[in-house]
């Protein structure tokens, strides 16, 4: 298969490794695929990380999460989660209630409005990839969602170790 990357790019040069070039192919695709499901959201005013906390919330109910856990499932991470949320709850999509026993504690429910939104949503996106992928294959796909499982875990071992404590002397 002859790979268009460098052209796309408009780049003369090939990539100085292959890892580099594959880091690109999944950059590049995954902006494809947020711009067709950026299509799918414009009609009800969300983003694609809106729309994966109505997901979480829909997947939660009717006990909802607090806000810690839906940042722990989210596909991309928020740094500004609570601002979203709030967003959510502006429009009646979700709701916010203190938990009694830890005041600290923020539990985020999903309203019928937004289960509402987001099946009508999920729909629609389910549709746009379903048409865009279709042309790969069962075989394919499954393939290639493997291969990516693969990445991700490569790159989890691969990563240095974090460190939330101090070094001290």
């Amino acid at each position: 298969m002859t790979r268009r990357l460098l052209e796309e790019l408009k780049q003369a040069r090939p990539f100085p490794t292959l890892e580099e070039e594959v880091y690109l192919e999944i950059q590049r695709t995954s902006q494809a695929m947020a711009r067709w499901i950026a299509e799918v959201l414009k009609p009800a005013g969300l983003s694609e990380s809106q729309f994966n906390v109505l997901r979480i919330l829909r997947g939660s109910q009717p006990d909802g999460l607090p806000s810690s856990r839906i940042g722990d499932r989210m596909v991309k991470h928020d740094p500004d989660l609570t601002r979203l949320v709030d967003r959510l709850e502006a429009g009646e999509l979700v709701e916010k209630s203190r938990d009694a026993r830890d005041r600290r504690v923020v539990t985020i429910r999903i309203t019928a409005a937004g289960l509402k939104v987001a099946e009508k949503i999920s729909v629609a996106a389910r549709q746009r990839l379903v048409a865009a992928l279709r042309p790969l294959g069962p075989r394919k796909l499954g393939t290639l969602a493997d291969l990516l499982e693969l990445a991700r875990g490569s790159a989890r071992e691969a990563a240095p170790p974090s460190s939330t404590k101090r070094k001290t002397s």
